[in-house]
């Protein structure tokens, strides 16, 4: 008498192999995602994914060497910092165009994102970028010059008004 596998037997290896395979392939792209640098243009979005109550705020001291992620006023996480003392907050006023925020204290960059996840309406200006954080709904936009960020907000302001 042969001895071979059933037809049934060879679908059920078949089978098992797949969600093996589908595992393994889900955790493989998880951990790329989890791999992913965060910076200056993924970081609302960062933010935004994590569960909170009240807020949440991305926090650098000193000379942004140290970064960390306050939820509902605790620390959840340290960050890699991708930051440095040079970079420059502004907001951007109807009445008075982009205005420079002064930085307070030991502090070297923050960014809150409140209980309804709506981020700081804030200008990030840092080496040769500026990155919009003003919109409530859109990622940020990134600009070359805080003096085109300007225009495109006016250019806005100009459009709202007609």
């Amino acid at each position: 008498m042969k001895k071979a596998f059933s037809l049934i037997e060879l679908l059920i290896v078949i089978v098992i192999i797949g969600v093996v395979y589908t595992i393994s392939v889900g955790n493989f792209k998880k951990m790329k995602d989890e791999s992913q640098k965060l910076s200056l243009q993924n970081l609302k979005e960062y933010l935004q994914k994590i569960p909170h109550e009240k807020n949440i705020e991305f926090l650098c001291l000193d000379e942004c060497s140290e970064c960390e992620v306050f939820v509902d006023g605790k620390k959840f996480r340290e960050v890699e910092s991708f930051l440095d003392k040079s970079v420059i907050v502004y907001r951007y006023d109807f009445s008075y165009g982009m205005t420079q925020l002064e930085k307070k204290d030991d502090i070297c960059f923050s960014y809150i994102i409140n209980k309804q996840g709506v981020g700081e309406q804030v200008f990030v200006e840092f080496k040769t970028k500026v990155y919009d954080f003003s919109s409530y709904l859109s990622q940020i936009y990134i600009y070359d010059s805080l003096h085109e960020a300007t225009e495109v907000k006016e250019n806005l302001i100009q459009e709202v008004i007609r």
